[in-house]
């Protein structure tokens, strides 16, 4: 393959990393908001791992001329095995939930291991021509731990899996994890056509130097 081609890979490799380091720290995956109530709104952020939840309060002055506002932020880590119920009424929940923390986790792992696995791999010539397989791989199974997270907190949103997701909407996260998963699988079907034509001497993938294997 071409180092253009290894080159644009990289780009895309990178920027899926990028997408699930910040899928992963962010607490919108799922977002409820209450109705407002004597002037306070009270919006609960859903993270992998933490929740946060944000409470603010419209006062009106005491001029009469219009209003002050309070906001207060409080996070915790999420689901908490008493505080969430996940030891009795919550305990599917908070098993599928935390498990797609996790499935985001090793899908940057091996997002990371794809780009190292490019730099290796344009080192030299003979190397250009077999480490695609094990970058289109690598990227090829990110995105499907990135599936993996899409489907549980799909799945637990559709479903109302936890109480306050009743009145839920999705938010931010969900949709950059849809991205990246999407974009996943876009890279490594490009990397594995690319590196089939480059096999078979096709000189837009091959480069100048193309070449063709010799069966024995």
């Amino acid at each position: 393959m071409r180092k253009t081609s290894y080159g644009i890979t990289a780009v895309g490799v990178i920027l899926v990393l990028l997408l699930n380091i910040f899928c992963s720290y962010r607490t919108d995956w799922v977002v409820v908001r209450t109705p407002q109530v004597l002037h306070t709104r009270v919006t609960t952020r859903y993270g992998l791992s933490k929740l946060c939840e944000i409470t603010r309060v419209d006062l009106p002055s005491s001029g009469g001329d219009g209003q002050g506002k309070y906001v207060e932020k409080t996070c915790r880590r999420f689901p908490l095995r008493q505080q969430d119920k996940c030891e009795t009424d919550n305990s599917g929940f908070c098993a599928a939930w935390t498990s797609a923390g996790y499935a985001v986790e090793l899908g940057i792992g091996f997002s990371s291991l794809g780009v190292l696995a490019i730099l290796f791999g344009v080192s030299t010539g003979s190397r250009r021509r077999r480490i695609w397989r094990a970058i289109a791989g690598l990227v090829a199974i990110q995105g499907l731990f990135n599936v993996i997270a899409f489907g549980i907190v799909t799945h637990a949103y559709r479903t109302s899996a936890y109480p306050t997701f009743e009145n839920a909407s999705l938010g931010t996260a969900y949709v950059f994890n849809t991205i990246s998963w999407v974009l996943c699988f876009l890279v490594s079907g490009g990397v594995v056509i690319t590196g089939i034509a480059a096999d078979k001497g096709h000189h837009w993938a091959a480069g100048n130097r193309a070449y063709r294997r010799i069966d024995p």
